[in-house]
């Protein structure tokens, strides 16, 4: 396994990490994406860690808390192995300050995540979202205050726009605090939005990416085929709305061209979709999940190899769409604007 340093900090993660997403399903929502309990958790861990997989990814909303639950149970015993990521910024209850990044939310959030993981420290604390309610600087006090107390190594954010994210770093900059070394990003061969700012600023800034949903939520498992139904088991069912959007053409489109890359391999659709992500610039690593461990032995055989220089421009002309307004006309003068890939 490859370990890669976390954007411009010295912590070294492996190329991909697991995400436990799949753990518990313990609502609707989360049992359309897998309903893992302890003892195939633990299975599953042990296959990571036997993989050299170190990082581990959760959230304090997956299945209302029940994947950290999990995912602590399971790590009985290997702590000392693996780092742990997790997040806050979803409602957790039905109180108004029960959601966003208040000093409040956040000191309650993380020592509830601490429970329910069993741990006394957490290696990577993200901003599951931005709160533009408040400001940036109670944020990063309060994040920058359990970085010093020991509870958090390092922090992060996930899905902010590039001025959320230019904004904080700014205001760590200003104020000598902890400075978001990662973010964790919606980025996939259907979905290549990141690569118009939030990728620039990441190699600008030294911000690695955390990349999620790298199968383009489910639609690259190669289960999906032009003019057939969907598979009987496939979280798109319940969950399609909920995700990022693509058009059938566009999605076929790289399909086909994923298809003829596989032919010439002899690798898997998933493995090909997740080997073009680990050659981008910015990707510190890619969170794989897995309803089983068949998907899992399946996915962690990605990385260890590399397409072809042909092959990825063959899937990156299938994947490319026109950028929306203003980086198309940041694109006009290209020698003062190079894209970052």
């Amino acid at each position: 396994m490859e370990y890669r340093l976390l954007g411009r900090s010295g912590l070294r993660v492996s190329a991909l990490s697991f995400g436990a997403a799949t753990f518990g399903g313990g609502n609707e929502f989360f049992r359309a994406w897998g309903q893992t309990q302890v003892e195939e958790a633990r299975r599953m861990i042990d296959l990571c860690i036997d993989s050299g997989v170190n990082l581990f990814d959760t959230a304090n909303g997956y299945s209302d808390g029940l994947a950290e639950e999990i995912l602590g149970k399971a790590l009985h015993g290997k702590r000392g192995q693996v780092l742990i990521s997790t997040k806050s910024f979803f409602p957790a209850g039905p109180g108004p300050n029960d959601v966003g990044s208040s000093r409040l939310h956040i000191l309650q959030q993380v020592d509830a995540s601490l429970r329910r993981l069993s741990t006394d420290h957490i290696d990577i604390y993200h901003m599951h979202g931005f709160d533009a309610l408040t400001p940036v600087e109670e944020t990063l006090d309060t994040l920058n205050s359990l970085v010093h107390a020991g509870k958090i190594r390092y922090i992060a954010c996930s899905n902010f726009s590039g001025w959320h994210l230019m904004k904080s770093l700014a205001a760590s900059d200003r104020h000598g605090w902890a400075r978001y070394v990662a973010h964790q990003v919606y980025y996939s061969l259907i979905g290549r939005e990141y690569e118009w700012e939030l990728m620039p600023l990441a190699l600008d800034q030294g911000v690695g990416a955390l990349v999620w949903s790298p199968l383009g939520w489910g639609r690259l498992t190669g289960k999906l085929r032009r003019g057939q139904p969907l598979p009987a088991v496939s979280r798109l069912h319940k969950t399609a709305e909920s995700g990022p959007p693509v058009t059938d053409d566009h999605l076929f489109r790289v399909v086909d061209a994923i298809d003829e890359t596989a032919k010439e391999t002899g690798k898997t659709v998933p493995r090909i979709a997740l080997n073009w992500l680990l050659q981008r610039p910015s990707v510190s690593s890619v969170i794989v999940g897995a309803r089983n461990e068949e998907q899992l032995k399946q996915n962690l055989q990605a990385e260890g190899w590399n397409l072809t220089a042909d092959q990825v421009a063959r899937l990156d002309a299938a994947s490319q769409t026109t950028p929306i307004y203003p980086y198309w006309h940041q694109r006009i003068v290209r020698q003062r604007n190079p894209p970052p890939v």
